[in-house]
């Protein structure tokens, strides 16, 4: 399942990447793109289980970035 998440205060291009490599390595994430310039997540994932990646997301981001939001 594809889902597009708007991101709110994504303030740098490298903590972008970081943050995407992260995310790519959570189990259930078949693939994941994260955008600085359209402020924007994209993530194909297991249905079942995207409310836990985006849990873990959030706390993976929080770590790189304190004051960006995953908009759900």
């Amino acid at each position: 399942m594809r889902k597009v998440f708007k991101l709110q205060d994504l303030d740098c291009a490298n903590c972008a990447a970081k943050m995407e490599d992260a995310i790519k390595k959570i189990d259930g994430v078949n693939t994941a793109s994260m955008s600085f310039m359209t402020q924007k997540l994209v993530i194909d994932a297991d249905p079942e289980k995207l409310d836990g990646i985006l849990d873990e997301a959030e706390k993976i981001c929080h770590k790189i970035e304190p004051d960006m939001v995953i908009v759900r």
